[in-house]
């Protein structure tokens, strides 16, 4: 066999009550709060913490270093991305990745890109949209890159 196959695997997850993850899925070494739905086909990489009933729609990728906040929603295909490859190629060293924060209430849109920021609580990030910066103002924010559409 010129490959060593991998199964996927849900392990060394710290759970709250009332999780449900839909198999097939890669969920290793986080930490998924009370409530949280973690659809198919979706990844949740390590140090990463999911809050009380929060949403993961199928096909999503969370990378290592994100916090997502409480009672969020996190669309189809959502895309968490923390190394910037600053040096044009794929940083191997964790220390110097971007940490990402996402918080309560939130809501991300199908097949957005979530790039190494921060997202404050309330926000509304529309599908397809890519978030380059950070989000401090509460607000509906949509396009590449992400711009402030109106108020809520």
């Amino acid at each position: 066999m010129p490959y060593t196959p991998h199964d996927v695997q849900i392990r060394n997850v710290n759970t709250g009550k009332n999780v449900v993850i839909y198999e097939p899925a890669n969920v290793y070494d986080c930490t998924l709060g009370d409530d949280v739905f973690v659809g198919p086909f979706v990844e949740i990489q390590a140090n990463t913490s999911i809050g009380r009933g929060t949403k993961i729609q199928s096909h999503t990728f969370i990378c290592e270093y994100v916090t997502v906040g409480e009672n969020c929603f996190i669309g189809h295909g959502v895309m968490f991305a923390n190394d910037m490859f600053e040096a044009g190629k794929p940083n191997p060293d964790r220390d110097s990745w971007a940490r990402i924060r996402v918080g309560n209430d939130v809501s991300v849109g199908s097949g957005a890109t979530i790039l190494g920021i921060t997202i404050c609580d309330g926000a509304v990030i529309g599908a397809g949209s890519v978030v380059t910066k950070d989000i401090t103002v509460k607000g509906v924010y949509a396009g590449n890159p992400a711009r402030w559409l109106r108020a809520l």
